[in-house]
Order: structure tokens, then sequence, then C-alpha cells
């Protein structure tokens, strides 16, 4: 399984009124130094189309995916609308990580890893059947 096929799984797994980081799926993808790849990804589309991008903010809650949407404060508007508060910093818009962000558990950790364990697996045996 590709890392773009591992964003798109784990980004449909943010639950609505939470926000996680681009570093954060990064490391549930078992790549955690690829954020940047992360927002790349989501930006051009290579995760797929219906992802819940609004909800992937920097690793300081920022607001920073506004050139990916058709307008500027889309995202914005999106997060309010599914209850996360969204306040205005010198820095730009902002979500609380502490109270809106996605607290994903061990055992989240743990299936994805299993699941894209069993997917590079099943990727492995089509190779060898094909050969």
């Amino acid at each position: 399984m590709d890392f773009y096929e591992r964003v798109r799984r784990v980004c449909l797994e943010i639950p609505s009124g939470k926000a996680a980081t681009y570093g954060q799926i990064a490391l549930l993808c078992g790549k955690p130094k690829n954020s940047r790849q992360v927002g790349y990804a989501l930006r051009t589309g290579r995760a797929g189309e219906g992802l819940c991008a609004h909800r992937v903010v920097n690793a300081s809650g920022i607001l920073s995916g506004a050139h990916a949407f058709a307008a500027p404060d889309m995202q914005k508007e999106m997060l309010e609308a599914e209850g996360v508060e969204v306040c205005r910093t010198e820095k730009g818009w902002q979500v609380d990580l502490k109270k809106y962000g996605w607290k994903h558990t061990t055992e989240d950790a743990e299936r994805f890893y299993y699941m894209f364990q069993q997917q590079a697996g099943k990727a492995g045996c089509l190779a060898e059947e094909e050969n």
C-alpha cells in the first residue's frame, strides 16, 4: 500500500468535530518524518477525493491549508460547522488542539499498523503470483 493510500485511510478516521495534525497522520501512516508529504497528498488529491482535509492542521493548530480550498476561510467555516472553535491569532486561524485535537489511541495506531502490514503482504503475494 503506498503512502497516499495510507493517508486516505487515516484521514477517513478523523472524527467530526476534531482536528488532526499533518505530523500525527504521518506518524499513523508509519512515516513520522513525512508531514509535508501528507500536506502534498491532501492538496493535490493524491490521497483521494471526499476526504475531510479541513480537519487537518499544522502542529500548532494553525489552519495552513487555505490554498487547497475554494475560498480562503472555507477550512475555518467547515471546522466551525462541526463545532470546532477557531480563533484568530497573529499566526493565523488556530484550533485549540488540547480541546479539539484528535486523541487517537494506542489501539488505533496498532490497528493502522496491522492494516498496512496486511495490505503490504497482500501486495507482495500478488507480485509473486504475477511472476
